[in-house]
């Protein structure tokens, strides 16, 4: 490793021993399922935990043949190419199952330190640890207490993850501050585009649905989807689309189509629909509300605003280089 891996409450330096991460003061961090845990299993990132190691290869590009999403959506938001990032230190915080630590690993030469503070880092290690296991080191950790030093990463990114974080300015402040001087930083966020963001059927269900058990969530959602895709795509053929904003469904418009048969199709729709109802923080924000952020904490700005990545989709992307 080139970078150093340390205790994050004292700051001290930690090295293998007897198959768990210790400091000099003796604290240790075990290693579970090929994974160093830095970070209880019980937090507020539960659900993904459940979601990710249900849904492990769901996103993944390797899953869908001829489907480059995750690789596309990767080298869009980030501005990045594979030259780029040749032998970079790169942090990824929020990594799920690895959809984007696969395009790391198989598209680049970079060193890949990957973190989720959810149980979402054993699927991602099922998925991802034989591709470069040399240049691929992975851990459960929360963003507010990352097991590296300040100013560490050449390039670091956070991809769909911002939103569900307690405090969302923390968070970037966060990231910012493990991005080496010089080095660049790179978001992606739930926008908000205007007073209507909120009258949508998330926000309306999202009181009682992120407190249901997840087994009582998802059966609730496996045993209405069929019906709602099918309101849905109703609603739409006849030009009523605003109304399916009140459907508790994911909006279908965001689910890839081309390359997907219709079961894959299907448990798109489950995921995204779970991943909208479960979790415990939802919070979406202005653009530049958060390039405001990345000013503040020492980024100068390089691009904000919104990004395609193919087939119609887009995400709200901060981008910025650390000042000296």
């Amino acid at each position: 490793m080139t970078v150093p891996i340390i205790n994050p409450k004292n700051h001290s330096q930690l090295s293998f021993v007897d198959g768990k991460l210790i400091d000099s003061e003796g604290n240790a961090f075990p290693f579970l399922k090929g994974v160093a845990r830095i970070a209880y299993l019980d937090n507020y990132t539960e659900n993904f935990g459940v979601q990710w190691n249900r849904f492990n290869k769901t996103q993944l590009d390797q899953k869908n043949d001829g489907l480059s999403l995750s690789r596309n959506r990767f080298f869009a938001e980030s501005g990045w190419n594979s030259d780029d990032l040749s032998d970079k230190d790169i942090l990824e915080v929020g990594s799920g199952a690895g959809r984007f630590s696969e395009v790391v690993l198989k598209h680049t030469s970079a060193n890949l330190y990957s973190l989720d503070y959810s149980d979402a880092v054993s699927a991602n290690f099922e998925n991802n640890s034989q591709i470069a296991p040399d240049r691929f080191h992975l851990f459960q950790a929360s963003i507010y207490e990352m097991p590296f030093p300040d100013d560490s990463f050449d390039k670091v990114f956070c991809f769909g993850v911002l939103q569900h974080t307690p405090d969302f300015q923390s968070s970037v402040k966060a990231l910012i501050s493990k991005t080496k001087p010089g080095g660049e930083v790179v978001v992606d966020f739930y926008p908000i585009k205007g007073w209507w963001t909120k009258v949508h059927a998330k926000y309306i269900f999202r009181p009682w649905t992120k407190r249901m058990s997840y087994k009582k969530l998802f059966k609730l959602i496996e045993g209405n989807v069929d019906w709602l895709i099918s309101l849905s795509k109703l609603l739409n053929k006849v030009g009523l689309g605003l109304l399916t904003r009140f459907i508790p469904i994911v909006d279908l418009c965001t689910i890839p189509t081309m390359g997907l048969d219709k079961s894959q199709f299907r448990e798109w729709v489950v995921l995204d629909t779970f991943d909208m109802f479960s979790p415990e923080h939802d919070h979406p924000q202005k653009i530049k509300d958060v390039a405001y952020m990345f000013s503040n904490y020492g980024v100068d700005v390089t691009f904000s605003g919104f990004v395609g990545y193919g087939d119609g989709f887009e995400a709200a992307v901060v981008r910025g280089i650390k000042k000296s």
